[in-house]
């Protein structure tokens, strides 16, 4: 997903493998000290976006990037469920749980 949506964006050849894209994505999703990661576990957990916005105390570059992926690819239409399904909870108040069961069930 993230490899096609940026291909649409930069239509220079680029390498996604490396470790500026690569090696982001990792230690955001691993890092228990990732800002994104405590963000989307709070989300996960049940608390709204504002409460967490200002829990944290921090900001996550996350929560303003799915804004902008949404509306570059507003006029891109690139098959994105997965960054969509976080736009709709972070913006729509969408339950993530019900996102998660149609990502699983596009995903298969």
């Amino acid at each position: 997903e993230i490899n096609r949506f940026i291909k649409a964006v930069y239509k220079n050849d680029r390498n996604f493998y490396t470790s500026p894209y690569l090696g982001d994505l990792l230690v955001t999703a691993y890092s228990r000290f990732s800002r994104n990661r405590m963000f989307g576990n709070m989300i996960g957990k049940g608390y709204s976006v504002r409460f967490t916005r200002m829990e944290m105390e921090m900001v996550a570059e996350g929560y303003y990037a799915s804004d902008c992926i949404n509306e570059i690819n507003s006029n891109l239409k690139v098959d994105i469920p997965i960054a969509d399904s976080v736009y709709r909870i972070l913006y729509h108040k969408a339950e993530p749980l019900t996102e998660f069961r149609k990502l699983t069930e596009i995903l298969k």
